[in-house]
Order: structure tokens, then C-alpha cells, then sequence
């Protein structure tokens, strides 16, 4: 009898669900475009939730729908060189490398998956600069970089805010320093006529990367 008892506790035991946590809600001082509402964020999870714990990055993820960045979106839910989603968090920069404490975002690479780390300074920044900061940063998927990668990735990152600003004009909250940054990167893209000129020059003349080669796999223009 005893032993019966057991058993049937055992089984009690093991049949307990087990919940996913939810993800972490958008902060409520972040402004949203109207046709996100919570029903719609929701609705992103199933989509996302591999990607992220935060639901901020569903709706970054979302706007890039449409725009040049739907190869980074896709890139990001696993249409990469690991073949396996992308990892995107806020995280304190300077844990990675002091070097980086006053980096935007790193691409990292760890135990054969990747990583998108965005400064945790950027937490209200609206989506729409995000979307265009995780399309440049989706294009870094190895352990090598080159002055040409940054130089297409800061181009693919200027068309789409681009085209962020065109489908969300609201995106341009200019209190946000993201926000100023992705307008420096588009003024740079203007008076290029739309190409590379001044990116490049920028990205060249840009201390961070003075040891860069000049071309990665990929990236051998």
C-alpha cells in the first residue's frame, strides 16, 4: 500500500506544468507607435520569444518588416552562419571588455551561438532606433570584422532608419541619444546621394577600428 501511495505521489509530482516566464513588458516612458497596443506585442511572442526576454525587441524586431533590415530580422531568428536564433539583451558593456562601456551595442560570439548586447542606456529609446541598431548588428556573424563589414553594416543601419522614418515617422524622438545617433548616420547617408561616401570616411576615421583589416569573409570589396 505503501509503495502504491508512492508512486501515485511521484506521478502527481511529475505531472506539475511548468510555466515559461513572461517577458519583460515595455517600459511604460517608452513612446510606441499607435498600432502596437499590448494584445499586439503579445501576439509577437511566439515569434520572438527565442530572441529575447524583453518584449521592446518583439516590436524593434517588427518594425524592421518592410524595410531594407527584414534580411537582419531573419538573420536574427536564425537565417545566419550558426543556423541557430540570435540573443538580444541589455547588458553593461564594460562586463564584456572595459573598452566597450561606451559602446551603443557589441556583437558577440560564445559556444557557437550569437549574441546582440545593447548599452542598457538605450532602455527608452524609442524601437525604431533599435530596429535600425539591430540591423547592423545582425550582420556581425563571426569572429572576424573588417573595415568594409562596418562599413556596410553603418550603411544598412543608415537606410533603415531610413526607412524606420518613413513607416514611423513618430520614431524620431530626438531626446533620445540613439535617436542622435541614428540621424548623424542618415545626414552622413544624404550627403553621400544615398551611398557610402561619408559612412565610409567616418568608419575609417573611427579610432575604435584603426586595427581593423580592410576586408572579412563576406566583406572583401
Amino acid at each position: 500500500m505503501k509503495k502504491a501511495v508512492f508512486v501515485l505521489l511521484l506521478l502527481t509530482l511529475t505531472a506539475v506544468p511548468v510555466f515559461a516566464a513572461k517577458p519583460d513588458p515595455v517600459s511604460a516612458d517608452v513612446k510606441l507607435p499607435e498600432k502596437y497596443t499590448q494584445e499586439y506585442i503579445d501576439a509577437l511572442t511566439e515569434e520572438y520569444e527565442k530572441v529575447s526576454d524583453e518584449q521592446i525587441f518583439y516590436i524593434a524586431l517588427d518594425m524592421l518588416k518592410g524595410t531594407t533590415g527584414d534580411f537582419s530580422r531573419k538573420a536574427i531568428l536564425g537565417y545566419n552562419l550558426t543556423q541557430k536564433p540570435v540573443r538580444i539583451e541589455f547588458k553593461n558593456l564594460a562586463e564584456l571588455n572595459q573598452s566597450y562601456a561606451s559602446y551603443d551595442a557589441v556583437g558577440w560570439k560564445k559556444k557557437g551561438r550569437l549574441y546582440i548586447y545593447i548599452n542598457p542606456k538605450h532602455k527608452s529609446a524609442p524601437p525604431g532606433a533599435l530596429a535600425a541598431l539591430l540591423s547592423h548588428e545582425a550582420l556581425h556573424q563571426d569572429e572576424y570584422n573588417s573595415l568594409s563589414e562596418e562599413t556596410y553594416a553603418w550603411t544598412m543601419e543608415a537606410t533603415v532608419w531610413c526607412d524606420i522614418l518613413r513607416l514611423y515617422p513618430e520614431s524620431n524622438d530626438i531626446e533620445s541619444p540613439l535617436v542622435t545617433r541614428e540621424n548623424v548616420l542618415k545626414q552622413l547617408l544624404e550627403k553621400g546621394n544615398y551611398t557610402n561616401k561619408y559612412i565610409k570616411k567616418t568608419v575609417y576615421a573611427n579610432e575604435g577600428y584603426k586595427n581593423l583589416p580592410l576586408t572579412s569573409p563576406g566583406y572583401d570589396y
